[in-house]
C-alpha cells in the first residue's frame, strides 16, 4: 500500500507567515525613513504659524492679574493690525529690546530654531524682550491718573477691580501724569496696576511696530480656557465684559 504524505510544506499555498512578514517589514521601514520628514513638516508648519498668523505666549509674571495668571498660554493674532489699528482696552504683546538690558541669543543656530519654536508653542517663556499689556492711551491722546481713575483726555475712564464686574485687581491710588502719547504710538498697563511695570514706569510709549499683535483667547490651563471679548469704555462707573468664557471660568512680563 502506498502512503500518502499529508505534511504541508512552510513555503507552499498554506504557509502563507514568510510572505506576509516581509510584506510588513518594508512597510515598517518605510514609515520610520518618512518620520524625520514628517518632524520637519511640522517645524515648518509650526514655525510659518508663529511668523504669520498666530502665536502662543508664556505668561512669566503676575502683572495682568487677575485677568491672566503666572503660567497661563494665550494665542496672539498677529494679522490684525494689519487690518485696522489697535483699539482702547484690547490685550496685546509687543516687543521692546531695549527694556532692562539687550537679550543675548545663543551662538548656535538650531539651539535658536528650537527655543523659537518652544516659545511660539507657548512651552516657554520667550527669550525676546515680548511683554503683554492692556491698551489704554491712544496716539495723540492726553492720558492722567488721579486718585486710581484713568482720564483721557480730561474724561474718567469706566474701570472697576473684579469684584465690581471689572477686570482690574485693585486700584493704584498713585497719581500720574498728564502726559500726551506721541503720534504712533500707545500707553500701556497692567491689570495689575499696583504691580505692573508699563508706560508709566520703564517702558514708556510703545510704538506701533512693535506691536507683535492682539491676544484674543487663554488656551491652558484648560479650567481657564476662555476669550477676551471687546471692552466697551462708557460713563465712570459703568461695566464692562472683557471675557467671553468658552469653559466655565472660576476665575509677558
Amino acid at each position: 500500500m502506498t502512503s500518502t504524505n499529508t505534511s504541508r510544506s512552510p513555503s507552499g499555498a498554506g504557509g502563507g507567515g514568510r510572505p506576509q512578514q516581509a510584506r510588513r517589514k518594508p512597510e515598517q521601514r518605510g514609515f520610520f525613513a518618512e518620520l524625520p520628514l514628517l518632524i520637519g513638516i511640522a517645524f515648518v508648519l509650526a514655525l510659518l504659524l508663529k511668523t504669520f498668523l498666530v502665536q502662543a505666549f508664556f505668561i512669566p509674571s503676575a502683572s495682568m492679574e487677575p485677568t491672566l495668571l503666572i503660567g497661563d498660554r494665550v494665542l496672539v493674532n498677529k494679522v490684525v493690525y494689519e487690518l485696522r489699528d489697535p483699539r482702547r482696552g484690547e490685550i496685546v504683546v509687543f516687543s521692546d529690546q531695549d527694556a532692562f538690558g539687550a537679550t543675548q541669543e545663543p551662538a548656535n543656530p538650531l539651539v535658536r530654531f528650537v527655543r523659537s519654536i518652544g516659545s511660539g508653542l507657548g512651552l516657554a517663556a520667550p527669550d525676546e524682550k515680548d511683554f503683554i499689556k492692556r491698551i489704554m492711551g491712544l496716539p495723540g491722546e492726553s492720558i492722567e491718573i488721579r486718585n486710581g481713575v484713568v482720564h483721557i483726555d480730561g474724561e474718567p475712564l469706566s474701570e472697576a477691580p473684579t469684584d465690581e464686574g471689572g477686570y482690574l485687581s485693585a486700584r493704584d491710588l498713585n497719581d500720574f501724569g498728564p502726559v500726551t502719547v506721541p503720534r504712533g504710538k500707545y500707553f500701556m498697563m497692567g491689570d495689575n496696576r499696583p504691580n505692573s511695570s508699563d508706560s508709566r514706569f520703564g517702558l514708556g510709549t510703545i510704538p506701533r511696530e512693535d506691536i507683535v499683535g492682539r491676544a484674543f483667547v487663554t488656551i491652558w490651563p484648560l479650567t481657564r480656557l476662555s476669550a477676551f471679548g471687546q471692552v466697551s469704555y462708557v460713563a465712570a462707573g459703568a461695566m464692562v465684559v472683557p471675557l467671553l468664557p468658552i469653559a466655565r471660568r472660576r476665575r509677558a512680563a
